[in-house]
This record gives C-alpha cells, structure tokens and sequence, in this order.
C-alpha cells in the first residue's frame, strides 16, 4: 500500500494582468461602437492598442467664418510685404558708433574746477611748543603755500592754528593735501627746508610710531632706548638719516620720519633694531650694506 503525502500549494493565485484587462476593455468597447454604429469589427484581428472612436458629427462653418477666412485668403498676399516691413533695419542705428570698452571722460574745464574748489578749506593744529617757532618762519611757511600751490593762508592764535582753503589761482585739486602735509611737517618738528621738499616731490611720506609700540619700556629703560636712537650728540640718527636718505624727529616717546616708502622702511627697521637692544656697531654694518644696494641701483 503506497501513501502519498500531498503538500498544500505555496504559490499564490494567479493574478490577472493589466494588459488583458486593458484588451477586454477595450473589446467591450468596440462592440458597443459597433452595436450603435452597425460596422462589425473583428476582435481577433484587431490589435491590441487599437482603439476604436465613433465619428464625430461634422462641424458646420458659420457664414462669419466664411466670411473671415476669404477675408484672410485676400490679405494673404499682403503677409510678406509686413515681413519686410519688419526685417527691414532702422537707418538711424547704422551711423551709431560702436562702443569701446574703455570708457572716455573729457578733462573738467575751468569753472567746473573752480567750483570743485570753492568750497574747501583745511586746519591744522600746532602744539603749544611750536608756536614760537611759526611765528618766526611765518614768511618761509606761507610764501611756498602761496607762490607754488596758489592758496590762501592765515595763521588763527585763538585757535592755535593754521587754516588754509583753495582760490582762484589754485591750479591742481591736490594742492590742499599737499599744503596740509607741508605744514603738519613742520608742526611735528620738521625744518621748513626739509618740509618744502613734501610740495616740490610726490613720492614723500610721513610716518610716525612710538617706542611703546615696538616694545613696552619704562623708567630707565625707556630713556636708555632714547639714548641709544640719538647717539652721543645725535651722531646715530645722523648717520640713519644720510645712510637712509630720510629726516627723522625724536619728540620724547614719538618718532617721526620723513621720505620716500622704501627709505622710511629702511630707517624705521633701523630704529627698531636700537630699541629692541642691538648694539649700534651692528645696526651700522646692516645701514653700510642697505646704502650700498642702493647705490647700485641708483646707477
């Protein structure tokens, strides 16, 4: 006797597929087309994606519509010409110009300078301790600020001043600058004669530090560092100055140097390296080999 062990069926029924529910629908369709229409159409060799659309009543033209389309059909000999109408360039925008990339600006005349000018006027402060001295080298500070720049100067004791504004004669817009840093050269400590050279050259420049901001001294210190910047009877910031081509001032904790960008670096690094405590012989062989690069480039 055989026994069989009969195994229930894992596998899920089958479902039915899209598409063949698609084809019946569609066949249901097309019978029902057919029914209304009375044209027979054979499922079997229809194909799948075809579908079937029953006739759609003709539409009927309107008399307006007539009416409209004779009316394009008579203008349709007119389209072209408005197309060349159309394409046809402009004859004023051939004589523009074309434009360059840099733009051009024409120079300021004289009375649009003028009233650039107009209005402008500086004043500079002077210290108490260099009023003396103004007063004494007025005619040498206003000569140059009236013969070369063409300004008006006025020296204000209430104020403790020196004001200066742009006239008719002044030539250049930055002639007012140029007056001020003239005379806040002289203000700091600088002579007159060194100052002019500010109105003469464009490539001068004042630059002031104190000692606190390359090192914090106090008491002896500090004084020792003023010291060792002017030298025995200022032969050291002498020999800064000519090696270096600059002017310096030592006001107290301030100093003040006057000259060229490259010429003020040259100094200050040397300034810098007697306050920070290098002995002078060493900052004089760095100041011999500075001004003989110089030299060389110079010829």
């Amino acid at each position: 006797m055989v026994v069989v062990n009969s195994e229930p069926s894992t596998s899920a029924p089958k479902r039915k597929n899209r598409r063949s529910l698609q084809k019946k629908k569609s066949a249901a369709i097309s019978q029902s087309t057919a029914a209304k229409t009375g044209v027979e159409v054979d499922q079997e060799m229809a194909p799948v994606d075809q579908e079937v659309y029953s006739p759609e009543p003709q539409a009927t033209t309107s008399a307006a519509d007539k009416t409209d389309e004779g009316v394009g059909q008579g203008q349709s000999g007119g389209v072209g010409d408005d197309d060349e109408v159309m394409i046809d360039t402009d004859p004023t925008f051939a004589s523009v110009p074309a434009q360059s990339s840099a733009p051009s600006f024409p120079a300021l005349s004289g009375p649009a300078l003028q009233a650039s000018l107009r209005s402008e006027m500086r004043r500079i402060p002077i210290p108490p301790h260099r009023m003396s001295p103004l007063k004494k080298d007025w005619i040498n500070i206003f000569g140059p600020l009236t013969e070369i720049l063409g300004l008006q100067v006025r020296m204000n004791i209430q104020r403790k001043a020196v004001e200066i504004r742009t006239s008719k004669h002044t030539k250049e817009i930055g002639s007012l600058q140029k007056g001020a840093d003239f005379v806040k050269a002289y203000a700091l400590g600088f002579e007159v004669n060194d100052s002019i050279a500010l109105l003469r050259l464009d490539d001068l420049y004042l630059d002031s530090f104190e000692i606190k901001d390359v090192k914090t001294l106090q008491g002896d210190h500090l004084a020792r560092a003023i010291g060792r910047i002017a030298g025995q009877d200022g032969k050291t910031k002498f020999t800064i100055e000519n090696a270096s081509r600059t002017r310096i001032v030592l006001a107290d904790t301030k100093i003040h140097i006057l000259g060229s960008f490259q010429n003020i670096k040259v100094a200050r690094d040397a300034i810098v390296s007697l306050i920070l405590g290098s002995p002078p012989g060493k900052v004089y062989a760095g100041l011999r080999t500075v001004s003989s690069r110089m030299r060389q480039r110079a010829l």
